[in-house]
């Protein structure tokens, strides 16, 4: 049989007369074939449902903003005033002092430096607390405090 033959069998086959059985669909294939439409994941949409992450992380930023403030207004839960001491024992207090202060899970803290009036050249003591925030692991933002000016600093500690 060579392709000419094959072409003449093709030409005489007759066409299915509409609504005979063999050109209509089953009804199990009819539902077959609506399962293999629906899109998986429309289906999977449907059973979970979404959720709107944006509103969530508007939502969280927004408690995050104000939980600042919150602790940026908020007074100090301990205060240590270094007054006096040298660098390396001042390190020493501040060391001490913030690791108890991370243990007893306080939110603020302020350290009491001093203005470095009595200092030769730059104030030691209040390098020296830049510093220890700036390598602590529990020390979070800082700023001078506004009642005491530049002598002291405030700290929000790190959970």
């Amino acid at each position: 049989m060579d392709f000419a033959d094959i072409l003449k069998q093709w030409e005489n086959r007759k066409p299915p007369k509409p609504g005979s059985a063999n050109n209509t669909p089953k009804l199990e294939d009819a539902d077959k074939t609506h399962e293999k439409r629906v899109n998986p994941i429309d289906q999977w949409l449907r059973i979970n449902g979404t959720i709107d992450k944006d509103a969530l992380s508007d939502g969280e930023e927004s408690d995050a903003v104000e939980n600042r403030r919150r602790l940026r207004q908020k007074k100090p839960d301990a205060v240590i005033d270094i007054h006096g001491h040298t660098r390396d024992e001042a390190y020493q207090a501040l060391e001490q002092f913030f690791h108890t202060a991370h243990e007893r899970d306080l939110e603020k803290i302020l350290v009491i430096h001093g203005k470095g009036n009595h200092s030769q050249g730059e104030a030691v003591l209040k390098n020296t607390v830049r510093e220890f925030i700036e390598h602590c692991p529990f020390a979070g933002e800082s700023g001078q405090s506004s009642p005491s000016g530049s002598g002291a600093t405030w700290v929000i500690l790190k959970k």
